[in-house]
């Protein structure tokens, strides 16, 4: 290559490397980092360790981490906005009992044994047990689902039912239809761990979900014959009072708004710290970084969202969706949704917003689009993922459900890691891939950080994306030629006037 001339030519070329190039843009990947999300972790961790051990919805360790994140917030320049609203929740009047009055006698411990579902009835029952269409052994089936399953059922006994393929509501219907006194469901035989079956309107009769193992241990009994178990619910309705955080960027259209969000709570049992501290945390660290990248980055207005009452049933983001006038909900381009990040056995998984897997529900149009941003993303540093249900089962649920597009990642949870997934990302496969999920052990020493580090890469490469277009979920391009500044040519001249 020639050498340029000394003087004014040799200015020209200085003047020219000082302008940056539109194609040297920030990255907002390499800005947030795993220690920031770490900073974030551990306060949240000392705010429930000094807190009853907990972040629950209503409780104090969550109105602390509130004030943590607003305060964090406000010293990166936000304008913070606390959302208050309230919700009706069941709690226990008196101690809640499972127990094997025959053959042998045996207490189940709530929280660890099994939970119960919403829209339990109150009761006090001893009966014997039958066990519903019980599949074959590792198979999971559809018992209860048919109301052919329950012929021959003893009116007055309890019905104990093996989660799969219908929704618990079909199989508690079915149950009470044929004289069911109560409701144990079990966990299926690739899943541990425990749930709170949503039921979606009020039972007469106690429905409690245990365990798998317990399941299938009682199963065995009834099946055998001579099991009695005593069931005991007494719950009332009380108001609980909690709230999310809003805060959204200085710059970026209003009308075309990208929504992040994170449940801040934990669950009463523990700390919380991979649910949900993990996304909370790295939403937060994204925050935090985002408005280095400068506007011409930051075409659409990113809104951040923490939202409590999530463990109760996605109350903060169904309330926020729900209250959201009609006008600014049709602003919002898409929803990004982070509910757990640190799974020590966990994959990286990407919500299946295609459908092409088949499970959970077909996502808005967009959806697939977010999906696709994400798996391009972890393709191109050869990082493997894998895609997991779209079930509407964390806050985005309630943004699908509105028509927004919806995406995020999932480290998984009760569920058990395959062998493929074990050659895949390493860990274990048959185990759970958060064995501390909903439990006190869900600490700082709870997180698998180098998978927490990859799936803040994650958030922010797709954060900052769909803040500069939003193009490929909903066809929206840049709005106006003023936001995007002059067009510079060769000689650093406006191309525009010419």
């Amino acid at each position: 290559m020639r050498k340029l001339a000394i003087g004014a030519a040799a200015a020209l070329a200085a003047s020219l490397l000082s302008v940056p190039s539109a194609d040297a843009a920030p990255d907002l990947a390499s800005l947030v980092t795993v220690k920031d999300v770490r900073k974030h972790l551990e306060n949240l961790q000392t705010i429930a360790t000094y807190n009853g051990g907990n972040r629950a919805s209503s409780k104090p360790g969550y109105d602390i981490s509130v004030k943590y994140v607003v305060s964090q917030l406000k010293k990166a320049g936000y304008t913070p906005v606390v959302q208050p609203f309230s919700y009706q929740e069941v709690v226990e009047r008196t101690p809640t009992v499972l127990a094997q009055t025959a053959p042998g006698q045996a207490t189940y411990e709530l929280g660890s044994d099994y939970t119960l579902s919403s829209q339990t009835g109150n009761g006090d029952v001893t009966a014997g047990v039958t066990a519903v269409d019980v599949p074959a052994e590792g198979q999971v089936g559809d018992a209860g689902c048919e109301a052919a399953d329950f012929a021959g059922f003893t009116a007055g006994n309890i019905a104990l039912i093996q989660r799969g393929t219908c929704p618990f509501e079909q199989k508690v219907a079915n149950a009470e239809t044929a004289g069911a006194s109560a409701v144990l469901l079990y966990n299926r035989p690739d899943e541990a761990g425990l749930l709170n079956p949503l039921l979606e309107t009020p039972r007469q009769i106690p429905v409690a979900f245990a365990t798998r193992e317990l399941g299938q241990a009682l199963a065995k009994l009834a099946q055998a014959g001579g099991l009695k178990i005593r069931v005991r619910t007494d719950l009332v309705e009380v108001t609980k009072n909690t709230s999310n955080v809003i805060a959204e960027t200085k710059w970026g259209r209003d009308d075309n708004v990208v929504v992040v969000g994170a449940h801040l709570d934990s669950v009463p049992e523990g700390p919380g710290i991979n649910d949900n501290g993990s996304g909370s945390a790295t939403t937060l660290a994204v925050a935090q970084q985002i408005h280095k990248l400068g506007k011409a980055q930051v075409k659409n207005k990113v809104r951040f969202a923490w939202w409590g009452g999530e463990e109760d049933g996605l109350r903060g983001s169904t309330h926020y969706v729900e209250t959201l006038p009609d006008a600014d909900k049709a602003k919002i381009a898409l929803n990004l949704n982070f509910d757990m990040l640190g799974s020590p056995n966990g994959t990286r998984g990407i919500y299946d917003g295609d459908f092409s897997t088949g499970e959970g529900a077909e996502g808005p149009a967009g959806s697939g689009a977010i999906e696709k941003v994400f798996t391009d993303y972890y393709a191109k540093r050869k990082l493997p993922t894998v895609e997991t249900e779209f079930s509407g089962r964390s806050d985005y649920g309630p943004f699908i459900a509105a028509g927004i597009p919806a995406g995020g990642l999932f480290s998984g949870a009760e569920q058990l890691k395959t062998a493929q997934e074990a050659k895949l990302f390493g860990g274990t496969a048959g185990k759970p891939y958060d064995p501390c999920y909903h439990q006190a052990c869900d600490t700082i020493k709870n997180i698998d950080w180098k998978l927490l580090d990859t799936h803040a890469d994650g958030v922010a490469y797709t954060t900052q994306f769909f803040a500069k277009s939003t193009l490929v979920v909903n066809g929206e391009a840049r709005k106006a030629r003023s936001l995007r500044g002059p067009v510079l040519d060769y000689r650093g001249h406006d191309r525009a006037v010419r």
